[in-house]
């Protein structure tokens, strides 16, 4: 009679676990509907719509529109008004002497003058303003790998988290089925309640730490909304399918060719070259016309002025400046090419220092799939076994449990760690 009264408590057992099943299979159902986004689908979206991609793109064409008039010439000088004309206004009439008649005075002139351009600094000034765009297309790229990285790291966490939720799920049958069968014994006599209560404080706990996941999901969801700029409570679900990187030494022709921020200090440098020849080519003469037209008083004739005119700025009360222009473009070469090492012994060290971090947590997640968490599963399934068939005790089932469900987590925990690395390198090398 107990046997049978076994079997149909294990009846009911197993129709409340595929009861639970169909709630499982009913949220998949619902969570398939929502929009499904990788890594990639962000990116594209962060590139896209992100407002300091759109902040570059301004600046890039600013600075481009700018180099459209690199090679106008100075704007032309016009100017009029009378020329040497007494004060007496009467003298500018035509006067009778006892000689005859004298022209009057003075005249009224129009000036027109004109520089024409050096043909070397206006080739130097074009190369020097197209080159300044040059440096925002690299720190663009430098704060979008930023950006990339900062949602790789959100995405991986939730990645994280839905694994541990698919844990808790697991152990939660686990804890039922310990829960349900002590009931049953205990009411037929065939066991003690050692462990119960323990197992029915852990259902508890799970519950908890379920709301505390679904809340850190809701979390990462919001941030990776805001990085993608769109409304920050937009439902989508991840792709939970990861990879896990092999990494080569990184050496510093690598960062040369890879790091935006280097090249953007590099392309400091060109600059800063070209400023240096657009200042040297400014010591050079400039020349001009200058045309005056002066329309004489009291029929006094018509007359011109054509002169040419020369710049020397080489003269010493004026050249000054440019020397001292040209001085500092020098030194400032000498620190750009000083920031650009610091940047690069400072990725150099950062990569290498990953790289040993994530061989050795390799080593450690190896240890926990290939060695611990199996072992620790056949230490459950035995104890399981064991009190299936009432040699064993439910706290010795409850330990097993409790010891395999908290590896488990710990495994989880290391592959966030391993992934955030992963995160930290890519971003050092600038891979997405």
């Amino acid at each position: 009679m107990a046997k049978l009264k076994y079997l149909m408590q294990n009846i009911k057992i197993m129709k409340r676990s595929l009861t639970g099943i169909s709630i499982i299979c009913l949220f998949a159902v619902t969570t398939y509907g929502q929009q499904k986004m990788n890594l990639e689908n962000i990116f594209s979206i962060i590139q896209k719509d992100h407002p300091e991609m759109k902040m570059y793109d301004a600046e890039i064409r600013s600075s481009d529109e700018v180099a459209k008039g690199a090679k106008s010439w100075a704007p032309p000088e016009f100017g009029a008004g009378f020329y040497m004309t007494p004060y007496n206004i009467g003298l500018t009439k035509v006067m009778a002497t006892p000689r005859g008649t004298q022209n009057g005075m003075g005249s009224f002139m129009v000036s027109a003058s004109q520089m024409f351009p050096n043909k070397k600094e206006q080739n130097a000034n074009a190369a020097y303003l197209q080159a300044l765009s040059s440096v925002n297309k690299e720190n663009k790229q430098f704060s979008l790998n930023n950006l990339y990285a900062e949602a790789k790291k959100n995405y991986y966490d939730w990645l994280v988290i839905e694994k541990k939720q698919t844990v808790l799920n697991d152990n939660e049958k686990l804890l039922n089925f310990m829960i349900q069968s002590t009931e049953l014994r205990y009411k037929n006599n065939l066991g003690k309640l050692n462990a119960y209560y323990k197992a029915k404080a852990e259902l508890g706990k799970i519950e908890n730490q379920r709301e505390q996941l679904n809340n850190e999901i809701k979390q990462k969801q919001i941030l990776l909304n805001t990085l993608m700029n769109r409304d920050r409570n937009e439902n989508f679900v991840i792709d939970t399918n990861y990879t896990i990187k092999n990494y080569n030494p990184v050496d510093s022709n690598y960062l040369l060719q890879n790091r935006s921020d280097i090249k953007a200090v590099m392309q400091d440098l060109e600059i800063n070259q070209l400023q240096l020849n657009l200042e040297r080519t400014r010591q050079l003469p400039q020349f001009g016309i200058k045309y005056d037209h002066m329309m004489g008083f009291g029929k006094s004739p018509w007359q011109f002025s054509l002169m040419a005119m020369v710049k020397i700025p080489l003269a010493p009360w004026s050249s000054g400046s440019y020397k001292a222009n040209i001085e500092s473009l020098k030194w400032k070469a000498q620190s750009i090419e000083a920031e650009k090492q610091v940047i690069i012994n400072k990725a150099a060290g950062e990569a290498n220092g990953l790289l040993s971090s994530i061989k050795s947590k390799k080593k450690q997640l190896q240890l926990f799939e290939g060695n611990i968490i199996p072992a620790l599963k056949k230490n459950y399934q035995t104890m399981q076994l064991a009190y299936e068939q009432n040699t064993g005790e439910l706290f010795e089932l409850f330990d097993a449990w409790q010891t395999l469900n908290m590896t488990q987590l710990d495994y989880l925990d290391q592959l966030q760690e391993l992934l955030n690395l992963q995160v930290q390198m890519d971003k050092t090398l600038e891979q997405k």
